[in-house]
């Protein structure tokens, strides 16, 4: 278990034509399902996306790296192979919407640690246009909130502790290894005295 979450990293560049089958997409949204649920509302719903023409109409609608800002986003050859659109269905809402975004956290991680078990490496990406709906025939009640990126990685990502308590910001060296400054265990760890 601590090898497949060290490993799960935030992706960007894959190997384009290495394709993720609908059967593998199933599975990872089967454990994405498992997570647990406040209320046990389970409100989210999936859409997986595998076929070229539909992943090249998704992606000009989604943004890449924010802390990247002369990096456009991976160009062809190095794009998703599949994608899951996370979308919330309102009429499964038990409590407030807030709620459904802890499950979302907890759901995607669970699809991002089996993805990684596959060797398929994924993003989290909620900058996208909010037109990326206007794809497709939406009812009122669903909505997407995220969207997985899913590729066979082609890129090296590497975690080292932050150097400073201010600097998080992740980046590339000259090679393209994507560097990820985490904080230290130590400096995560509180002990708050009680109040009198």
């Amino acid at each position: 278990m601590l090898e497949i979450i060290a490993k799960t990293r935030t992706f960007r560049r894959f190997n384009q034509k290495e394709p993720i089958s609908m059967t593998s997409l199933h599975e990872l949204i089967d454990l994405a399902r498992l997570g647990g649920s406040a209320r046990n509302g389970q409100p989210w719903q999936y859409m997986v996306v595998n076929t070229p023409e539909l992943c090249s109409k998704i992606f000009p609608y989604l943004g890449w790296a924010g802390y990247l800002t002369d990096w456009k986003g991976p160009v062809e050859g190095e794009r998703p192979s599949a994608y899951v659109l996370c979308l919330l269905n309102k009429n499964r809402l038990k409590g407030p919407e807030s709620e459904a975004q802890f499950d979302l956290g907890v759901a995607t991680q669970n699809l991002l640690l089996g993805a990684m078990d596959k060797r398929i490496g994924g993003c989290r990406i909620g900058a996208f246009n909010p037109q990326l709906a206007s794809l497709f025939d939406m009812p009122e009640y669903l909505t997407i909130s995220l969207v997985v990126a899913l590729g066979k990685p082609r890129e090296t990502v590497i975690i080292e502790e932050c150097k400073s308590e201010d600097d998080v910001r992740y980046w590339r060296d000259e090679q393209g290894v994507h560097h990820v400054p985490k904080r230290s265990l130590k400096s995560c760890l509180l002990d708050l005295g009680l109040r009198e």
